[in-house]
């Protein structure tokens, strides 16, 4: 019972108080504030290194020809804030807020793991194939946009990998199977509805930061603690992933940016030991790691390259927009 108040630890995680409270107070400011802002914001791009942002828009928003919206769009004026996905909602409309309440978009909400038919703002996608019709905007943030402050020097961490999840998947059931009560192990499952064998004590994100190794194992989409794993003293350990958001999962790079494992997950244990024993290989990665999450941390700029993302979506979809 005690393990189950550990999900409501603040320390390590986005205040959401703070979110809902901002976010619905911002629905009650003039629309037509921020679309009289649209262009001194881009020409904001003068304050940064503009090739850098430029590369990042045309990352999230991969769209080269012109296309035309179905039916199914919506103009802005009519997306409205539902009962479900309201984070979405949220974190689209922080944006599109500054556009014609004409323009018209496709936003699908939730975890995407499938490459959608005409041009879609989405929190996430495959990272293979053509996904160009999947745009992506930094969706849910404030749960899965998360970095921290890690104390704790990764030479004082126990040798182990450490992971808890819900699981259903079959792939998070196989790494279970393999390694449930492997001595270099502490993983196990926190949802109580299947798989009770597989049930372990909750940890709070603190608790996870004892450890050398943090599992990142992809769920429905991309593994959600992959950006505080990155942003820690301890090393990311996952296979290759499929999925990407705004942390431009598809441009990490192996045993760089984290341990790479094999998608069956059979060199776990000689993986984990090679950096046990090479310690300066590890704070390598670490510092990569560190190094990547830095380019996030700029809010300005990242609010830049949502409002140029949107902007690209409106001119490939023949919309009008300033410029």
């Amino acid at each position: 019972m005690f393990s189950d108040f550990k999900r409501l630890s603040f320390k390590h995680k986005n205040n959401k108080f703070w979110y809902y409270l901002h976010n619905y107070l911002r629905l009650y400011y003039p629309s037509y504030l921020f679309r009289s802002l649209l262009k001194s914001k881009l020409r904001t791009i003068k304050d940064f290194e503009s090739e850098t942002i430029i590369q990042r828009v045309n990352y999230y928003n991969r769209l080269n020809e012109s296309h035309t919206l179905s039916a199914n769009a919506t103009t802005l004026h009519d997306f409205k804030l539902g009962k479900k996905n309201k984070t979405y909602y949220f974190d689209i409309v922080e944006f599109t807020r500054y556009f014609n309440k004409n323009l018209k978009i496709n936003p699908l909400l939730g975890d995407i793991n499938y490459i959608p038919n005409e041009p879609s703002i989405v929190k996430s996608r495959p990272i293979n194939g053509d996904n160009a019709n999947a745009i992506i905007l930094n969706l849910d943030k404030v749960r899965h946009f998360l970095f921290l402050k890690d104390t704790k020097p990764f030479t004082d961490k126990m040798n182990m990998l450490v992971g808890r999840s819900k699981v259903s998947q079959p792939h998070r059931i196989r790494f279970l199977e393999m390694y449930m009560h492997h001595p270099l192990c502490n993983v196990g499952q926190v949802n109580k509805n299947m798989n009770l064998h597989f049930i372990a004590n909750r940890l709070t994100i603190s608790e996870h930061l004892n450890f050398k190794f943090i599992l990142c194992l992809e769920g429905h989409d991309v593994a959600s603690n992959l950006k505080w794993v990155m942003s820690s003293c301890s090393l990311a350990v996952m296979p290759k992933p499929k999925y990407e958001t705004w942390f431009m999962e598809g441009t990490l790079i192996p045993d760089y940016h984290y341990v790479l494992i094999k998608d069956d997950y059979s060199d776990l244990e000689e993986r984990l030991n090679y950096y046990i024993n090479n310690t300066d290989k590890a704070l390598k990665i670490i510092d990569n790691a560190h190094r990547y999450v830095n380019q996030f941390k700029n809010k300005k700029q990242e609010d830049l390259i949502s409002l140029l993302v949107l902007q690209k979506y409106f001119e490939k979809t023949g919309q009008v927009v300033i410029s």
